[in-house]
């Protein structure tokens, strides 16, 4: 069949060369070019064991505190708040043991596959070096301090995910430059990250073109229906672009697509802000999350990305860079040697649902749609895995991982089933 997929980030690249594996024609539209938008700026992270959702049991105690500071994990802009307070609302009623203890058993199935996803598509790229397994490390001051997300910890041991305590000098032997602030660790094995996310999502972007793909720079204005079916995508572009079925991965752009089909989605952009310090003086050997300053630092080829908070403010606001440039602030209260004085800052949208679980699924009353967005702070976690399924869904094949809570429809009578 022919597809068309709305979208060249992560989920839109992998979704591409599943669907050509199983012997499909693709085609891209997008205006940006592949790997630009939040695929470009995340942290890199490609972690099963990153299940925990945003809204944690007591968050809400905190936000209040947040909001009165500028610098804090939390930011929204004053003019959006009428238009998010809905959705804050119903992202904070996530936030209570039982549903915390559901969205992470669903996203332990999402996430476990990520290299199993990835591998075919980086080996037939040619770019497995874009992907490490060396595993990660969650830091804290102390073993005291550590104690306050015993819970979360302990809901990841629960779920499969190995976790190995390290003391002071075990953590300080495995990432001397940690030396100083953090004095306890939890190694995660199982994990990693890719050194390049943009490259990664340009490579496994490249070899679906080379394998036939084209690319329609446009941007959706309509989709033509034929019955229940779609048979053409309406673009800006020129022609409608005929198809025999269609995959939505826009990423935080997805909502008003997945309406022009017919489903609703309480879709908000999680606006995220990165620095990537060049020639930083700090060496790394793995991904690194602090925990108590909710920054994730890892080595990248480009330079040292320290990444993190969260500004609600929609998908028009500007840029405000101090939020990055807070980043570099604490990076230096983390790491003293770390040399500043070279760095790049950068916004992007990441795309969160209340409940902090992607839309993966068909479009409800299309039979041939198919729903991919959504992955919020996992996106590069879970953009593989999510490609393959969609690819299964298409060929009719039952999918290897169980898709129920992730269903489209799950919001249609308010808080997710």
């Amino acid at each position: 069949m022919h597809i068309g997929i709305i979208g060249t980030g992560i989920v839109g690249v992998t979704t591409a060369g599943w669907l050509q594996r199983d012997g499909h024609r693709v085609t891209f539209i997008d205006p940006k070019e592949a790997g630009e938008a939040c695929s470009f700026g995340n942290a890199g992270s490609l972690s099963p064991s990153a299940v925990l959702p945003v809204a944690m049991p007591g968050m809400w105690k905190k936000v209040p505190k947040w909001l009165l500071d500028p610098d804090g994990p939390l930011v929204i802009r004053t003019h959006y708040l009428p238009t998010v307070l809905p959705w804050l609302m119903q992202f904070l009623r996530y936030a209570n043991e039982k549903e915390v203890t559901r969205i992470a058993t669903a996203m332990r199935g999402l996430l476990l596959p990520v290299f199993d996803a990835y591998l075919p598509l980086l080996q037939r790229a040619g770019a497995t070096s874009l992907m490490r397994r060396d595993g990660c490390l969650y830091v804290y001051s102390s073993r005291q301090s550590a104690q306050r997300w015993s819970w979360g910890a302990n809901l990841r041991r629960s779920l499969g995910v190995e976790m190995e305590e390290l003391d002071s000098e075990a953590l300080w032997e495995m990432e001397p430059d940690l030396r100083g602030l953090f004095g306890f660790g939890q190694f995660a094995p199982e994990n990693g990250s890719t050194p390049d996310p943009s490259g990664l999502v340009k490579a496994i972007y490249r070899q679906a073109m080379e394998d036939g793909a084209s690319h329609l720079r446009a941007s959706v204005t309509g989709f033509r229906r034929k019955g229940g079916r779609i048979d053409a995508i309406e673009t800006d572009g020129g022609p409608d672009l005929d198809v025999d079925g269609v995959v939505v991965a826009a990423g935080a752009w997805s909502g008003a697509l997945a309406r022009m089909l017919g489903t609703r989605v309480p879709l908000e952009s999680q606006r995220g802000y990165h620095v990537t310090v060049r020639n930083p003086g700090v060496s790394l050997g793995r991904n690194v999350m602090a925990v108590e300053q909710n920054i994730m630092v890892n080595p990248m080829s480009m330079g040292l990305r320290l990444a993190g908070t969260v500004e609600l403010a929609g998908l028009k606001a500007p840029p405000n860079y101090r939020r990055a440039e807070s980043l570099l602030s604490v990076g230096k209260t983390m790491f003293p040697n770390l040399n500043g004085a070279d760095y790049s800052a950068w916004m992007g949208h990441r795309p969160c649902m209340p409940d902090s679980m992607p839309v993966i699924g068909a479009a409800p009353g299309v039979e041939n749609a198919w729903l991919g967005f959504g992955h919020g702070h996992v996106g590069m976690c879970g953009g593989a895995t999510t490609g393959r399924e969609i690819a299964n869904l298409v060929a009719g094949r039952a999918p290897l991982v169980d898709l129920a809570p992730f269903r489209p429809d799950r919001f249609r009578f308010g808080r997710a089933a």
